[in-house]
């Protein structure tokens, strides 16, 4: 049967292109999830996304320490943090001590120091398998939105929604966007792992 050639089919070839652009939408939040992820994962250098993670109990809400401080990078290996509220110089700091980052924070009373101390061998490998482990789950999630759109597709395909022909154009397209997304997936941890490994 041709594409187009039952009725409705302007219909049809709609539910394909909607379900495709689903999984585009959803896979690119997975790549970004990720990028978010990676600013966290420690390396030789200072930056003010190594405490994304981190939650301050700020009156009963953890919050994210930027929401609560201004953060600073003023040498390659140093990270300060001014507390709009200085009673809140402690609990930060305790945050900080707490994330299992390594990190040491100091306070004068008012601005809290965090110097970034150069990674050991072994920190660096512990780094890089957590990157692999934070990596796969995503790459987890981009096969299982593959899997729900295919899923779908069939199901249109069983319902007789949509013909043959547009299935099978809808699982090369789910399958172009799983590859273009997966690499933009490794390219992103290569880079990583080359900016942990590298000594500074």
């Amino acid at each position: 049967m041709k594409p187009g050639s039952t009725p409705g089919a302007g219909a049809q070839g709609q539910s394909v292109k909607a379900l495709e652009t689903t999984a585009r939408t959803r896979m690119e939040k997975v790549v970004a999830d990720l990028m978010h992820a990676m600013a966290s994962i420690r390396t030789g250098r200072a930056s003010v996304n190594l405490l994304d993670a981190i939650r301050v109990d700020y009156y009963g809400t953890p919050t994210p320490v930027n929401q609560v401080a201004n953060l600073h990078v003023p040498e390659a290996n140093l990270l300060t943090i001014q507390p709009w509220d200085v009673s809140q110089i402690n609990a930060i700091e305790k945050a900080i001590r707490g994330a299992d980052l390594g990190l040491n924070p100091m306070n004068d009373g008012k601005i809290i120091r965090v110097p970034i101390p150069p990674l050991t061998q072994e920190r660096r490998k512990d780094m890089v398998k957590h990157l692999h482990t934070v990596v796969e789950d995503h790459r987890v999630a981009i096969r299982n939105i593959r899997r729900d759109v295919n899923d779908q597709l069939k199901k249109l395909l069983k319902d007789k929604a949509i013909s043959e022909d547009d299935e099978r154009r809808g699982l090369d397209e789910v399958q172009k966007l799983t590859d273009s997304e997966m690499k933009k997936l490794e390219d992103a941890a290569k880079s990583k792992e080359k900016e942990i490994l590298e000594i500074k």
